[in-house]
């Protein structure tokens, strides 16, 4: 799997996280919150394919919680989490590739949470910006050759102005 690529944006990325939330719904209950997120939950954006789905629990519930979405076959990556934020990652086989899913489990309404949530729910309302993220997006992909640190760099200077506004 080619890590840092633009993809045109498909249709059936609402319905992948439907069945997605079910799953985790299942093995988490329905007290922890689930949203869709990332590139994929903004119609037309486009971006690297990957389902981010974010989580919120109380604090008090994340080893529970990790223990849990474990069981159910997502992957926990410590090297991409930290203490705020733990990221679990799963690949389903789909048409002669992997389709990828991104969970970021965090406390319900912490920074991390309302940042997620208000950049997507920016970008669905304002389609200037939304075509200027997925411009700078493209050129992130041509300059970071595959490196991911690059490609998070040049979009930095945008998500952080789109945040100021939240």
């Amino acid at each position: 799997m080619q890590k840092y690529v633009f993809k045109k944006y498909i249709p059936e990325y609402p319905a992948f996280f439907t069945l997605e939330k079910k799953k985790i719904t299942k093995a988490l209950g329905l007290t922890a919150k689930i949203e869709h997120v990332g590139s994929t939950a903004v119609a037309n954006l486009g971006g690297k394919g990957i389902l981010d789905i974010i989580i919120g629990v109380a604090k008090t519930k994340f080893a529970l919680t990790k223990k849990k979405l474990e069981k159910a076959g997502y992957e926990f990556r410590e090297q991409a989490s930290y203490p705020q934020r733990l990221f679990f990652r799963i690949d389903y086989p789909s048409k002669n590739r992997k389709r990828r899913v991104h969970l970021h489990l965090v406390e319900f309404n912490n920074q991390d949470w309302k940042e997620m949530i208000g950049f997507r729910n920016y970008l669905q309302n304002h389609p200037a910006a939304l075509k200027q993220y997925a411009e700078i997006k493209k050129e992130g992909v041509k300059k970071a050759l595959g490196d991911g640190e690059i490609y998070r760099k040049h979009k930095e200077k945008f998500i952080q102005n789109i945040l100021g506004k939240l």
